[in-house]
């Protein structure tokens, strides 16, 4: 087994996990299978509870693993699927050690960081690279070297590297050359970065230089004297158009070639399938606008997977989507068809808590009631089910059980204050649920259905007809359902639930309007499994009823 580990120094968000997959296909496209590990050093479990704000996207993987966004970076780039133990943290190594400690496995011995955390970390990271089967595993740390969180893996790496054979563990340190206002390079910030990871005990074999522009020759030298790596070992990776263009910069500058005779590697193939995929990307003439009606938008990486797939699948219909990220806020306050007066799409995607709620139904009303193409992902269908038993149906008191404890009144109050009705009315009428069989669970996210689910898909559907199967298997992160009780009633007014999970039939999957020109919601995320070469079929059918529209 090969081991390449990724670390980065002077500041976060250098692009460590892009790096790390860039590698990844760079290896692939020369016939070698790879694996990736991604390790968190904080303290949390999992991403499972971390705030979108803060933290990005909480990614999840098949086996209904709660994990940090650049494993869905891994997946997508890799084209392969991960599971929980692909994801390291503190929390999750700390509390496995403590368990044993509890049980007695240590048998009274002092329980340290080093050997027993230590141990612990390494155990892992080999087990995972072993069950994976892969050639190769990346392994990527995150944070910044200096971190006191990052010193136990930094610690467990550098002993992998003592118990493994030479040729068999590559150190990539991704580092900041910033351009002053001169516009001069400077090195000072990567060579102390680089003098911090020495002092560990860690020597980078190469040094992947984030940049505005490509690095001269000067600076290469200048940065492989100070930091003891020869000159072919500093990888300029300046600003690309697009993350898809990185594995091509990365080979431009002899990467592949320095890495493969570095781990002693002789290539099998020479692909060129990722440069073909980039050509395509760059080459699409034509423009569809899509809104993404959501409530995360400070944070550009709240909705990264849904902004991914939506680029798969313009490839995939050879053009480009512009995508106009609107506050669903701001749709309470201007309304709907200010704002959306001039897309070819709707997408209302999914979230937790009732803030913006009453936006992104007005903005379901509006795709509905116009003919615009429309997308629902988790809450966007659970929202459009209120939204078609509102309008639609006339259950005028439609709401979500989700936001009952939102309001003054304890007992419930729809997703959104019901403005048909007086002040302070009570909604009863919950057509989205908690299911009786899942309110005995209540750990933080037990309630909640993660990973994936099958869903058998009616027959003469969009549904089935975008799928082309009768089966389907999509990741899901959601706890409510809609309500079994008020199906029937929804059917008899027109909508259609061409959907329904495998293994039980009360939950409701895919909801679609068939006189409408484009209108379907799913429960679950699709996106997430959404590929650049297998773009999701919702997502690349969507895009194409938004370029036609």
């Amino acid at each position: 087994m090969k081991y390449i580990i990724i670390t980065g120094g002077v500041m976060s968000g250098l692009g460590k996990g892009i790096t790390c997959a860039s590698i990844g296909v760079l290896l692939e496209n020369k016939g070698f299978s790879v694996t990736a590990i991604k390790i968190d050093p904080y303290i949390n479990v999992d991403a499972g509870t971390m705030n979108p704000f803060q933290h990005g996207e909480v990614f999840v993987l098949k086996d209904g693993g709660e994990v940090d966004l650049d494993l869905g970076n891994y997946e997508r780039f890799l084209n392969v699927e991960l599971t929980r133990d692909n994801n390291l943290t503190t929390g999750k190594i700390y509390q496995e050690v403590i368990n044993k400690e509890r049980a007695g496995d240590y048998l009274g011995k002092t329980v340290q960081i080093i050997p027993h955390i230590t141990d612990k970390i390494k155990k892992k990271i080999r087990t995972v690279a072993k069950e994976s089967g892969a050639d190769i595993c990346l392994i990527e740390i995150g944070g910044t070297v200096g971190d006191i969180e990052s010193m136990p893996f930094l610690e467990a790496v550098r002993q992998l590297h003592s118990e493994e054979a030479e040729e068999d563990v590559f150190f990539a340190h991704v580092t900041l050359v910033p351009t002053d206002p001169q516009g001069e390079q400077k090195t000072k910030p990567t060579q102390h970065s680089v003098k911090e990871l020495r002092e560990l005990g860690l020597h980078p074999d190469c040094i992947v230089a984030r940049c505005s522009k490509p690095l001269s020759d000067d600076i290469k030298s200048k940065i492989a004297l100070f930091c003891d790596v020869t000159k072919e070992a500093v990888i300029s990776a300046n600003d690309a158009e697009d993350i898809y263009e990185v594995p091509l910069m990365l080979d431009r500058g002899m990467l592949t070639y320095y890495l493969l005779n570095k781990i002693n590697l002789t290539p099998k193939t020479d692909l060129h399938e990722w440069e073909k995929l980039v050509i395509k990307m760059n080459s699409a003439t034509k423009t569809t606008r899509i809104a993404v009606v959501g409530k995360y938008l400070e944070v550009k990486d709240s909705y990264l997977s849904i902004r991914e797939a939506l680029k798969h699948a313009a490839i995939h219909n050879n053009c480009k989507v512009d995508v106009e990220w609107v506050d669903a806020e701001d749709i309470e306050r201007d309304g709907a068809e200010s704002l959306l007066g001039d897309v070819a799409g709707i997408l209302v995607p999914g979230g937790f808590g009732q803030r913006g709620t009453q936006g992104k139904i007005e903005a379901i009303t509006y795709a509905r009631e116009n003919d615009v193409p429309f997308l629902g992902l988790c809450l966007g269908m659970q929202l459009a089910v209120i939204e078609f038993a509102r309008n639609v149906a006339g259950i005028v008191d439609a709401g979500s059980g989700e936001f009952r404890d939102d309001f003054d009144n304890k007992k419930g109050v729809s997703a959104a204050s019901c403005t048909s009705c007086d002040p302070g009315y009570v909604a009863g009428n919950f057509v989205i649920d908690i299911l009786p069989e899942q309110e005995d669970l209540t750990d933080m996210g037990g309630t909640m259905r993660l990973g994936d689910y099958t869903t058998m898909l009616m027959e003469d559907t969009l549904a089935a007809r975008i799928y082309q199967a009768k089966e389907i298997v999509e990741r899901h992160r959601h706890r409510y359902e809609v309500n079994p009780d008020y199906v029937d009633t929804l059917k008899d007014h027109g909508l259609v639930f061409s959907g329904i999970d495998k293994e039980n039939p009360r939950r409701m999957e895919v909801i679609e309007l068939p006189e409408h020109r484009f209108f379907i919601a799913c429960q679950a995320h699709p996106e997430f499994k959404s590929r650049p070469i297998k773009p999701a079929p919702l997502f690349r059918e969507f895009v194409r009823a938004a370029l036609e529209s």
